[in-house]
């Protein structure tokens, strides 16, 4: 079972705490690939991230969303939300 949320919210707990790896996760985007250096530092701090992972969290929950919708939603949304940017954004 994939825990990326969980892992997520602990990475995000210890970024909060510490000011040296909250600098390096909002770096990221600097990078030449951004998700795949997140995923190292993550690791790199005890956190198990893939990118993988991070994309099938997204794909999640727009797949929750299409069948939240009365009746299924029978097309699927054009896309889905990004994992990654969205905890850039909330650090």
């Amino acid at each position: 079972m994939d825990n990326t949320t969980t892992e997520l919210e602990l990475l995000y707990t210890d970024a909060k705490k510490d000011p040296s790896l909250r600098k390096k996760l909002l770096e990221t985007h600097l990078a030449d690939d951004p998700m795949d250096t997140f995923c190292k530092i993550a690791c790199d701090a005890g956190h198990p991230i893939t990118v993988g992972g991070l994309l099938a969290v997204g794909q999640e929950y727009s797949d929750n969303q299409c069948k939240s919708t009365n009746g299924g939603n029978p097309d699927p949304y054009d896309s889905f939300e990004d994992a990654y940017e969205m905890f850039l954004s909330s650090l």
